[in-house]
């Protein structure tokens, strides 16, 4: 455990302040997620289309309904006609397999941007905060993005898929789950509480998987080493990675919470004579907001666990035989 009491607030500035100084890094997993979420949805309306030539109904019947009741519409419909249904599963495959490498292409440059801005930014979470120490930290350039891109891009990758298969499997049981309590009548109890366990579980490994790529890029390692690694770090920094990880939580609930609010109140303008004419610009202003803050604050978070993970090495090569029960041998940088 770490010995530091005040270690929380110091880490949540310095990985604000690095995720500030490299904002071009923001903008760019902001728009490489809204064009992957762009692309996730060309297969639903494909299978809008799909069952409106295969049933006989009107596609624009369909796509008047509301979005959640004409994504269940078309997979009941889907589920009824298994060719269609297959086609439709393809095309999904193909639009998440490869999103989610175009994803991981852009992750690597992102990571090893805010790396980059870690190691040469100095103690700029210590006031007084000075434009010099963000100057400092903010490492972005073209040249290394695409660098750290096409470096970490096969390793990324394959810790990408393995994070897939987790969400396959992860899936599988929990609809597993649903199914069977369902069909033994044991009422929405099961079913909620499979809900929140499934949302749990896919929480923890997100943040498995968000570290995992941490350490890969801030030790240039293998996703082996990164694994051995990392169970090390959270053995020894528990209360610490747990605190950040609190407090992050906490900001993208409240942040969600917000923005819940804000699609509510855009819903209420409508209805306005005239205003309800800059609904749409100010949902697709909404929109765009939402993704920056969003990444914005899972890029700070990168930084705060950076930090920690430093501090956590620093310590380590200072004290190899610390006995704290971590591993005797750890592989550190060079």
């Amino acid at each position: 455990m770490a010995r530091h009491p005040h270690f929380l607030k110091p880490a949540l500035k310095r990985g604000a302040l690095i995720a500030a100084a490299n904002w071009q890094v923001t903008l760019i997993q902001s728009a490489a997620d809204a064009l992957f979420k762009l692309l996730l949805a060309v297969p639903i309306v494909g299978g809008v289309f799909l069952v409106a030539l295969v049933v006989g109904t009107e596609p624009t019947g369909l796509m008047a309904l509301p979005w959640r009741e004409m994504v269940t519409t078309t997979i009941a419909s889907l589920f009824a006609i298994p060719a269609v249904l297959a086609a439709f599963l393809l095309a999904l495959a193909i639009v998440v397999a490869g999103g989610s490498t175009f994803m991981f292409l852009v992750k690597g440059g992102t990571v090893t941007t805010l790396v980059a801005g870690d190691t040469h930014g100095g103690p700029v979470e210590q006031p007084p905060l000075h434009l010099s120490s963000l100057a400092r930290a903010s490492q972005f350039s073209a040249e290394r993005f695409i660098e750290g891109s096409s470096r970490l891009f096969p390793r990324y990758t394959r810790l990408g898929f393995i994070l897939m298969g987790v969400y396959f499997l992860s899936a599988a049981a929990y609809l597993s789950v649903i199914i069977a309590s369902q069909a033994t009548g044991q009422g929405w109890g099961i079913t909620a509480l499979a809900t929140a366990l499934f949302v749990v579980w896919i929480t923890l490994v997100n943040f498995l998987y968000l570290l995992s790529q941490i350490i890969i890029a801030a030790d240039d390692c293998s996703l082996a080493a990164a694994a051995r690694r990392g169970v090390a770090f959270l053995r020894s920094e528990t209360r610490s990675v747990a605190a950040v990880f609190g407090v992050v939580l906490v900001l993208v609930l409240c942040a969600t919470g917000a923005s819940l609010l804000a699609t509510a109140a855009l819903g209420l303008i409508a209805f306005v004579p005239f205003l309800g004419l800059a609904v749409v610009p100010l949902q697709l202003a909404a929109w765009l907001l939402r993704g920056v803050v969003f990444q914005y604050l899972g890029l700070a978070s990168v930084g705060a666990y950076l930090k920690l993970y430093r501090g956590f090495t620093a310590r380590l090569a200072s004290s190899p035989a610390r006995a704290d029960g971590l591993i005797e041998t750890l592989p550190l940088p060079s």
